[in-house]
């Protein structure tokens, strides 16, 4: 609960600055690090559809999960991409360093077919009020030929830095993204 306070603060400010004229800010999402061995990969090659997310996630608009338990987008601060498009790219970029595999969002650039195809679908995505940010959903590798496909769920949780605001939120769904890439590495394309 010690979180609540920044994440309403944060809530407050952007409502103040958004009565003025201003045009909303926009965040990027900075790369979290990457660190370890390499995570070995059953698949050479791997193509990515586009991650479908909920229509909340979906939207430019940064949201919480206030006290109540309603979601509400931050006043003023919008994301900097197209979330569905910037999470499938972050997502192929983690997996390929972390595997060394070929990773790409379909429609897949090569003339050959990728030997698996991956497919994410985000249930839950948003700062919650405790300071947390909540990435949840399932996940599901379809190989090309020769192999069982593979699923699973994640329930991915990272810490928002104190003070809250949308560059934490955006630093904490970076993490949360990295997260979920060694989580589908280690458990769906082994």
């Amino acid at each position: 609960m010690k979180h609540a306070a920044p994440l309403l603060a944060f809530a407050l400010v952007a409502l103040a600055a958004g009565c003025a004229s201003t045009p909303p800010l926009r965040y990027t999402v900075p790369e979290a690090p990457v660190a370890g061995p390499r995570l070995p990969s059953a698949f050479a090659t791997v193509a990515l559809r586009e991650v479908a997310l909920p229509a909340y996630a979906a939207s430019d608009e940064i949201h919480i999960r206030t006290a109540d338990g309603a979601l509400a987008p931050a006043p003023a601060v919008l994301w900097a991409d197209d979330p569905a498009r910037a999470i499938t790219g972050d997502l192929a970029r983690y997996l390929g360093r972390m595997t060394g595999a070929t990773v790409a969002a379909e429609p897949w650039p090569f003339f050959e077919r990728a030997a698996a195809t991956l497919e994410v679908r985000v249930s839950d995505m948003l700062a919650e009020a405790d300071g947390r940010f909540r990435l949840s959903g399932q996940y599901f590798v379809a190989p090309e030929q020769g192999r069982r496909g593979r699923s699973g769920s994640f329930a991915i949780t990272t810490r928002i830095a104190p003070g809250g605001g949308p560059a934490a939120i955006a630093a904490a769904r970076g993490e949360a993204l990295r997260d979920l890439a060694a989580l589908i590495a280690r458990e769906g394309l082994r």
